[in-house]
């Protein structure tokens, strides 16, 4: 690998462990719950399993190609493996993050998709469905998620979590922290005795999918 490459590689990987303790210090996982991946060419870094984020270093970087053959370093990569690897076969992702977001996995108990009760689920492509339920690390889980994900940038796992991916490791966050509060606002508005919350139209919300796409900055 060329020296440029190495540089790319060891930026994503400081990158992928930035956002892995954020995930935990902002309360989106309980110790070594969750995971994070970033794409660097056919290089998909990922958190290792079962160790804490804050232990990681510049020296742990795990890699893996897209068959999922390490390719990098010496710790076992993440249990959740096939489901990153789905996400970039699939997309041109080049983040992935996952976690055990508290609201959003009470969400995946109630609901095959987040009722559109607010315009953030325009971020993640429209109303956010729910895949089905399979055991963590299973091809069978990565194949439920790759449903819930067409046409979309964000998931919900039944009974487990969520997975959100980007163009960026921040974008790939945004996108997990809008779902999860999306999530908390449904639960506490639906849990008003004798209310129904309003529910944005399918029209209301691809008007705000179109408005999206001119907002912020121009680049």
């Amino acid at each position: 690998m060329t020296d440029h490459g190495q540089d790319a590689i060891g930026r994503a990987w400081r990158g992928v462990v930035a956002t892995a303790r954020r995930t935990a210090a902002e309360g989106l996982v309980v110790g070594t719950s969750g995971n994070v991946s970033a794409r660097v060419g056919p290089v998909v870094l990922v958190t290792p399993s079962g160790v804490p984020y804050d232990r990681l270093g510049p020296g742990d970087a795990v890699g893996v190609d897209l068959d999922g053959r390490q390719v990098l370093g010496r710790l076992t990569p993440t249990s959740e493996l096939p489901l990153h690897l789905a996400v970039y076969r699939d997309t041109p992702a080049a983040a992935v993050v996952h976690t055990h977001a508290v609201h959003a996995t009470a969400v995946s108990t109630l609901v095959t998709a987040v009722p559109p009760v607010h315009y953030a689920a325009a971020l993640l492509g429209g109303s956010v469905r729910t895949a089905a339920y399979a055991r963590y690390g299973t091809p069978e889980l990565a194949e439920h998620m790759r449903e819930a994900l067409r046409d979309r940038t964000g998931c919900l796992l039944r009974n487990h979590g969520t997975v959100t991916y980007g163009d960026t490791l921040d974008q790939a966050y945004e996108r997990t922290a809008q779902l999860e509060w999306l999530c908390r606002v449904w639960l506490a508005a639906a849990s008003v005795p004798g209310r129904e919350p309003s529910l944005l139209t399918p029209d209301q919300m691809r008007d705000v999918q179109e408005a999206l796409e001119g907002y912020g900055q121009p680049g």
